[in-house]
This record gives C-alpha cells, structure tokens and sequence, in this order.
C-alpha cells in the first residue's frame, strides 16, 4: 500500500488550518511541504516559518521537499521548524554526499530528488546513503501540470537498482499524480505519491485520498 503525501502548495493558503484539519482527519500518511527559491525553479513558495506551522498543526510526517540552491544553508533551521525527511535536488548539490551526510547528522531522513531530465543512474554510487529518491514526474516549479509519461521508465530501473543493491530505500513521485494513473505509477515501482492539484482542487478532497490510498 502506497504512502500517500498530499502536496499543501496546492492548499488555499487563507484556509491553512481547514487543510490541516482535513489531512489529520484523512488517510493521508505525510505533509509534502515544498520550498521553492525563486532561483531552483521560478517560483518562490514559503520557508522554515510556514513548516513550523505545519509540524505544530500535525504529528503526521512532515516531507520536507527543498527546489533550492545552496540547501546546505538552511538544514538546519528546517530540522528545527520540524523536518522529519529532507530532501534535496542532485542538480542543486556540487557535494552530494556532503549534503546528505549534513542532512543525516541533524537526524533528519535524506532524500534526494531528481528532475525529469536526469537520469536516476547518477544515482547509483550513492543510494546506499539515502532514505528516499523523489522522481520529478513534472518539471519543477509549478503545480497543476500533467505527468510526464517516460517518468514509468525510470521508475522501474530505480526500482531494479535499489533491490539489485537489497537496499531500503523508497521511491517517492511528485507531479501529475492522479486517481488514474497512480496504480500504473505503483506497479511500476513507486512508494510514496505526491498529490496536490489533485487532492486539493477535488470536491471532496478526504475522498480522494481514500481512493488513492486502496490503489
């Protein structure tokens, strides 16, 4: 059974506490906070202030998703607004290694993320060192767009490199997740599916939830 992760970029952020209220009393299994820089990716979304908030409204995991640059900055004031999972993008990180081992040294998770266009074998000399792959089934920056279809593709060779290597680490989907294509996506190896737009924007989001969570 999938790990489900509900976006909250996609909440009315002028009804934040009724989002909160809505996921705890849900099947949801984490809070997916994603913090965008303006510079990563072109959208600014919010910081350490707002998941402080989140941690405070939840004891739900918080999955802390970083689309910025210079993510070694700001670990440690994300560990104390309330991260449990850290993740950061391998196109941000010259030191990869340094960044996850920082990220594990404030006893969060560590997760690293890939976007569409980079190939999940980069990942191979480090994934005994992480907790979860996040797999962009979207272009980073902007909710509400549809999953790009060559995503499956990678999900399965990133599945076949973690059992080859019989590691635990899990894979985690952000982007286009739908009602429709999230059994496809979880046949294909998946763990965790990321939902915004399509939580968010339902007319009875808790129900939505709980079909995702049957697949």
């Amino acid at each position: 059974m999938a790990i489900i992760a509900p976006s909250l970029l996609a909440a009315d952020f002028l009804q934040l506490q009724k989002a909160c209220d809505m996921l705890n009393g849900s099947q949801a299994d984490w809070y997916h906070l994603d913090i965008m820089d303006g510079r990563f990716v072109p959208n600014i979304s919010y910081g350490p202030m707002l998941v402080n908030f989140f941690r405070t409204a939840t004891t739900k995991i918080c999955d802390v998703h970083l689309m910025i640059e210079e993510p070694e900055r700001y670990a440690e004031a994300f560990k104390e607004a309330g991260a449990d999972i850290l993740t950061v993008h391998y196109e941000a990180c010259t030191h990869l290694h340094r960044n996850i081992q920082q990220i594990k040294s404030l006893g969060m998770q560590a997760g690293v993320a890939l976007n569409p266009h980079t190939s999940v074998e980069l990942l191979k000399d480090i994934l005994q060192d992480i907790d979860v792959v996040l797999l962009m089934s979207v272009n980073p920056g902007f909710g509400g767009q549809s999953f790009i279809p060559h995503t499956i593709n990678k999900i399965k060779r990133m599945r076949e490199m973690i059992d080859e290597q019989l590691l635990h680490v899990k894979i985690e989907i952000d982007g286009g997740v739908t009602v429709e294509n999230a059994q496809m996506i979880i046949d294909a190896g998946a763990d965790i599916l990321v939902a915004g737009s399509t939580v968010f924007k339902a007319a009875d989001p808790t129900k939505t939830i709980a079909a995702l969570k049957a697949i």
